[in-house]
């Protein structure tokens, strides 16, 4: 437990100074005086100041800031060239959204990490049999881990789509696979004949087999970093994707007067957090990655207190010639803060009564993921 907790913080430290890091670099390039550099949410528990900036640990470890100079209110500039509002809109959208750019950069280069170790997935035409069923009609005509499908009744297969499709026409008749098989280092060719199930068991296909055309390839070591780069950003395309379809189907559900009920917060994280630790130290990569796109996007949502939130007011202040008064900005953000927090812990108290009904992490985590 003392490990999990270890790791999750971790984690979550690295998200958190990672996308701060990107408000803190830009606004220091474009000369924006930082005031301080928190990690957590206040109240502040102890901070040191380095220069003009004081970094900060605070008490709820559930997020971050950077607190720039005249951020919000104008009454407190003492550095007219040096404050965040008198900078132009380009400069303020451009600090506003450096912690979304970074967070997709982490996720890549955490993809890219993954792949360098563990080989670059390819399609083939080859579709391979990587499990068999017991008592099903694949293990009763001897099929056997390993085997590769070239032909069905004759046709040529080169996909597991053309497989599918192929033996859902055969369901409840005789159907011949030619097979390719390799024993003791010797490929031979063999015909197969089963008849596919017209209703097999929950989980399992017609033919009780498991399968894929997808292998693994190894390039050479100074190669992978530039493939992972490429692969990482294709799972970070995908990954964006897959939240905000999620995003979008929660916020028509609510209109519609639906609960969501697949939504987890920091308990939820952890749980994710503490099974990918018992795998290993990729996994835990892969994970950062994924959540790191889950980061991005959330935060780029224009909603008060978040960074869409405060792009929004840009876009707002260039649309009617004239910035929103701070105070009224600075109200609203709170509001918003207060709203996302009271969101946070109902979502907490939901997941741990989840914990409860479960008995256990895992089981929690596996209801999650159902």
């Amino acid at each position: 437990m003392i490990g999990s907790v270890l790791v999750f913080f971790i984690v979550l430290s690295i998200l958190i100074i990672v996308h701060e890091l990107g408000h803190f670099i830009v606004a220091r390039k474009t000369g924006v005086m930082v005031e301080e550099f928190g990690f957590g949410l206040p109240p502040r528990l102890f901070g040191k100041k380095i220069g003009e900036t004081i970094y900060s640990i605070n008490a709820l470890p559930f997020g971050g800031f950077v607190r720039l100079h005249g951020e919000t209110d104008e009454e407190s500039i003492t550095y007219p060239g040096r404050a965040f509002l008198n900078k132009n809109k380009k400069t303020r959208a451009a600090i506003v959204v450096a912690g979304v750019i970074m967070n997709v950069l982490l996720a890549i280069v955490a993809f890219a990490t993954l792949y360098s170790f563990t080989g670059i997935p390819r399609n083939t035409k080859d579709v391979k049999i990587v499990e068999i069923a017991t008592e099903s009609p694949a293990q009763a005509a001897g099929l056997v881990v390993g085997d590769i499908v070239r032909k069905v009744d004759g046709k040529v297969i080169s996909s597991s789509d053309e497989f599918i499709a192929s033996v859902d026409q055969k369901k409840g008749k005789y159907v011949v696979l030619d097979v390719e098989s390799n024993t003791g280092g010797a490929q031979f060719t063999r015909k197969v004949t089963l008849i596919p199930r017209e209703n097999p068991p929950e989980g399992q296909g017609p033919l009780g087999v498991t399968f894929t055309s997808t292998e693994i390839f190894y390039p050479p070591v100074w190669q992978r970093p530039f493939y992972g780069i490429y692969y990482g950003l294709k799972d970070a395309l995908f990954w964006g994707e897959t939240v905000i379809v999620g995003l979008w189907k929660i916020v028509t559900g609510l209109f519609v007067g639906q609960v969501p009920k697949d939504v987890t917060g920091p308990v939820g994280i952890f749980a994710v957090t503490s099974q990918a630790a018992k795998v290993g130290i990729l996994a835990v990569i892969n994970l950062v990655g994924i959540l790191s796109v889950n980061l991005a996007i959330l935060n780029i949502v224009p909603f008060p207190a978040l960074d869409g939130g405060r792009l929004l007011f840009i876009a707002i202040e260039k649309a009617i010639g004239r910035k929103v008064v701070p105070r009224i900005e600075a109200v609203i953000h709170t509001v918003g803060m207060v709203i996302l927090l009271l969101l946070l812990l109902a979502i907490t108290i939901h997941d741990v009564m989840g914990i409860i009904r479960a008995g256990s992490l895992s089981g929690f985590l596996n209801s999650v993921l159902k």
